[in-house]
């Protein structure tokens, strides 16, 4: 939903329903889902509360959505480095690194909306917090996929040491703590390939 048009003009092409997703996404991400109300989106999107009910029946529903967006962004990205590197998983893996490494200025500060969201929503069945919980597992299992596919010897803890890399990265960034985050996330993440890598045919050790 994001755009470099100035946001008055380009919103005001927009149909209702994207108007007002496209206002709650503005609000959330800079005042966070608790603090925005359903009159501040309406007001943002210039329509009014009635309007925003007709497409969303609640204000969960509506938080619901946005992540559900959000989350086949991402989705989107598995897709493009399968069809980028086909038969390649350690080049699709890389790929997905990129993407996060790449993404990570804007999380500078703005920061990650799942975890942002996560932390304003503890009840786990709120419909939101299933969204982004739905989401994560399909992330994760569509990684192990990719390492069970490059014949890594433990894909799931390879699996289990990248996304740990991959979601440190972004807190490490949002808080400040770490320079330079995009460039180290890629290098610990050949790293990790390159140490779990087993070659086809190689022995594998064993003890006693």
């Amino acid at each position: 939903m994001a755009s470099t048009a100035g946001r008055p003009s380009r919103v005001a092409k927009l149909p209702p329903r994207e108007r007002i997703l496209d206002a709650a996404e503005e609000l959330f991400q800079s005042e966070g889902i608790r603090r925005v109300g359903v009159q501040a989106i309406a007001e943002k999107a210039e329509t009014t509360k009635m309007a925003i009910y007709r497409h969303f029946e609640t204000k969960d529903a509506l938080v619901a959505e946005w992540l559900r967006i959000l989350a086949a962004d991402y989705q989107a990205a598995f897709d493009r480095v399968e069809a980028e590197h086909p038969g390649r998983p350690r080049e699709q893996i890389l790929g997905l690194a990129r993407f996060i490494a790449d993404g990570l200025p804007a999380i500078s500060y703005r920061g990650c909306p799942f975890i942002n969201s996560l932390a304003e929503l503890p009840d786990r069945a709120h419909p939101a917090r299933q969204v982004i919980e739905k989401h994560k597992a399909r992330q994760t299992g569509r990684l192990l996929g990719m390492c069970a596919e490059a014949g890594l010897p433990d894909p799931e803890q390879t699996t289990a040491e990248i996304t740990f890399v991959l979601e440190g990265a972004q807190v490490s960034t949002q808080n400040g703590s770490i320079d330079q985050a995009g460039d180290r996330l890629m290098r610990i993440v050949e790293g990790i390939l390159d140490r779990h890598h087993s070659p086809v045919g190689a022995p594998r050790a064993t003890t006693g």
